[in-house]
């Protein structure tokens, strides 16, 4: 699970506060609080997304402190959250656009059946121990995210499967019997909630030493600092930040507003990147009707912020 951090504090240039948090629990009654916890959301001023099914919660949310901790404590006085960790960091800009609580089948979605992290799972590595683990030559250490968040950091010495989606690591798996060859499997991804089901399903596959680090990427950038780190590069997350650095400060990367993928300042720099409407990862995929209904939408969204509100198309 995720671990509570010390509470970071609000300041004038980073007032947003940020809770990211899962649980797995049998939660049955999960529809009975979408609407109240959507309310509760925007009376407080808080945005973001909660992912509520019969397995529990999953989801980032930001806002005030007082109406983010007003959310978690609500959360909490749930029974079946009443054990809910979450992790904290700051923004200097509001990290997302509205507030969505959603209904899903999954709260991370694998696309296998029975495959229960309440049942088996890995064996969790506190951050303070990851370093011993992946540069354990018995140990093959495996990226669980999809290849755009891949592409702006890694671990060293990590395997990346380059997957799409979630959905595509199963089966990378199956067709990689080379992960057999050595006796220890170390998986990570941004918070650790990937790899809640990525290490159960290692386990239902056979495979007997299967570590993750607790708490994911975040909790790791949180808790090791830079000279002893491994970690390489940039954390991508699911907001407006795009990425977050060493005591998770915020990074220096943008997001196409065409393709999504994290954008460096080189990237930006390039013939083919044009603000919303291209970048080097996605220019040659794109047609001109594309284009041009991107610029129209760019042109919208500058419009907005002229005025001084947010398109909410971006």
């Amino acid at each position: 699970m995720i671990e509570n951090a010390a509470n970071p504090s609000p300041s004038p240039a980073q007032p947003y506060l940020v809770a990211a948090l899962y649980h797995f629990v049998a939660f049955p009654r999960f529809r009975d609080i979408r609407e109240p916890l959507q309310a509760l959301c925007e009376a407080g001023g808080v945005k973001g997304t909660l992912l509520l099914a019969h397995e529990g919660i999953n989801g980032t949310i930001a806002g005030p402190d007082e109406g983010v901790r007003v959310v978690l404590a609500y959360l909490r006085a749930q029974p079946e959250f009443a054990g809910l960790e979450h992790k904290e960091s700051r923004a200097s800009k509001e990290p997302f656009l509205r507030m969505k609580v959603r209904l899903k089948k999954e709260i991370v979605t694998m696309g296998v059946e029975d495959i229960d992290p309440m049942r088996v799972v890995g064996t969790y590595v506190a951050p303070r121990d990851w370093n011993a683990l992946i540069s354990d030559p018995d140990t093959i250490v495996i990226d669980t995210r999809n290849d755009y968040e891949t592409d702006i950091g890694l671990f060293k010495g990590a395997v990346d499967p380059r997957i799409k989606t979630f959905r595509e690591f199963p089966d990378w798996v199956r067709e990689h019997e080379g992960l057999h060859n050595k006796p220890k499997i170390a998986m990570y991804c941004t918070g650790g909630i990937r790899c809640e089901k990525a290490t159960a399903f290692m386990k239902e596959q056979g495979f007997d030493e299967v570590y993750h680090l607790k708490g994911g990427i975040l909790k790791y950038l949180e808790d090791v600092p830079p000279e002893d780190s491994l970690w390489e590069g940039a954390c991508f997350v699911f907001d407006e930040r795009v990425s977050v650095e060493h005591g998770l400060k915020e990074g220096g990367h943008r997001l196409c507003r065409a393709c999504r993928h994290p954008l460096t300042a080189e990237d930006m720099t390039a013939k083919t990147f044009e603000a919303g409407v291209s970048c080097p990862h996605c220019h040659d995929s794109r047609t001109d009707e594309d284009r041009a209904r991107f610029r129209s939408r760019e042109k919208q969204m500058q419009l907005a912020r002229a005025r001084g509100s947010r398109h909410l198309g971006s």
